[in-house]
């Protein structure tokens, strides 16, 4: 195995609490877009991990290219600037299409990086990298090959049951897209179609999966596994600077104590506190009375209330919605500009609550599964545009 360019951070074995930062779909097709990856996502990254301190590195989840391989040198001297290591994940835009086997797909990824999987240790944590897109010479599936899940079977027989284990890989084991959606999508290629067995393996072990693709924030329990699909370091494919779900395009900021994991989602450019974004009353044609939160990494371990004039009300209501940003961004067949086929996406992290006639301003608290608390405050009233 071999990582990533860089090692200015990263002390390997010896590294107790450390940090990594989960980088999924760059997807950089032209110069433009490299050029934004350099310029915003970069700095962003190096900032936040030298006012953390201590031990850092990184892992790009898939998609690190948009088809065009040639730009992977470019890619390098971006991880290289950001001063730590990095491990790479294939992803289903990182392939030879020329390659008629699976095997075969990844040669060019190889020569950069190495291996399409494998694993390293951190302190007390175990991490293993996967390549669940199996490429059948004309498309591409979410699988895991046997021959991988053999060595990951020998890999895990030498950690002890009961560690903490984080993989990384770049299609999600499962979406709840259709679901909520109410549209069809190509399941076999946005699902791992054979996560029992990648799960059954896990069982022993306090496990974490992160995995991208799907450009939108999404996390999935599979029983005691919690599964991170986190928005893009692209958005919706560099078309603006949202996903169409309306997550920021950003990255994760992982803090690993110990073997305790704390998960935060970072959008570029924004402070690390900043989880959420609040639209007025009206915003969404069917809630013309209700003021909206986008609240982007939240899963049921969360707890969303609101304050009225700062008063607390309790919990807002959540219900599967349109982001108003994307709407205004991403619909109909001109928008955007340079993705003219993004469509925004109906999310199930969007909250509700009404705006009374004497509200004179809104505080939204989201507090994550590890305490940390986002507050934003949205003014309501004449003049402000909530009415």
């Amino acid at each position: 195995m071999r990582g990533g360019p860089g090692n200015d951070t990263y002390t390997g074995d010896d590294a107790g609490d450390h940090r990594f930062y989960l980088l999924a779909d760059p997807q950089t097709q032209d110069a433009y877009e490299m050029g934004r990856f350099h310029a915003e996502t970069v700095p962003d990254v190096r900032r936040a991990a030298r006012a953390a301190g201590g031990t850092a590195f990184g892992i790009a989840c898939g998609d690190i290219m948009f088809d065009r391989l040639e730009l992977f040198p470019d890619y390098e001297r971006a991880v290289q600037a950001m001063g730590m290591p990095f491990f790479q994940v294939v992803g289903n835009h990182d392939l030879d299409f020329s390659a008629r086997t699976t095997e075969a797909s990844t040669a060019t990824f190889e020569r950069h990086f190495g291996p399409a999987w494998y694993s390293f240790d951190v302190g007390a944590v175990h991490y293993v990298v996967l390549n669940d897109v199996f490429w059948y010479g004309d498309g591409y599936v979410g699988y895991l090959t046997a021959t991988q899940l053999a060595w990951l079977t020998a890999d895990l027989a030498g950690i002890e049951a009961g560690r903490t284990v984080v993989v990384a890989l770049h299609i999600p084991l499962a979406s709840t897209y259709a679901t909520r959606t109410g549209e069809a999508n190509d399941a076999e290629r946005d699902r791992v179609n054979n996560r029992e067995a990648l799960l059954r393996l896990l069982e022993p072990y306090r496990a974490h999966i992160f995995s991208g693709h799907t450009h939108e924030s999404e996390t999935v329990a599979h029983g005691a596994v919690q599964e991170y699909n986190l928005g893009t370091v692209c958005g919706a494919w560099w078309s603006g600077d949202i996903c169409w779900d309306g997550t920021p395009n950003g990255f994760g900021e992982i803090e690993v104590q110990g073997e305790e994991l704390r998960v935060r989602y970072r959008a570029t450019g924004r402070p690390a506190a900043e989880q959420m974004l609040l639209h007025p009353a009206g915003a969404d044609p069917s809630a013309p009375d209700e003021i909206v939160a986008n609240v982007w990494a939240w899963d049921p371990r969360w707890a969303v209330v609101w304050y009225e004039n700062g008063e607390r009300r309790g919990r807002m209501a959540r219900r599967p919605a349109l982001d108003p940003r994307a709407v205004r961004e991403q619909h109909g067949p001109d928008l955007p500009a340079r993705r003219k086929w993004v469509e925004p996406a109906r999310t199930a992290h969007m909250f509700f609550a009404p705006v009374g006639p004497d509200t004179r301003e809104v505080t939204v608290e989201a507090t994550d599964p590890w305490g940390r608390v986002a507050r934003e405050t949205l003014p309501v009233g004449p003049g402000t545009g909530s009415r």
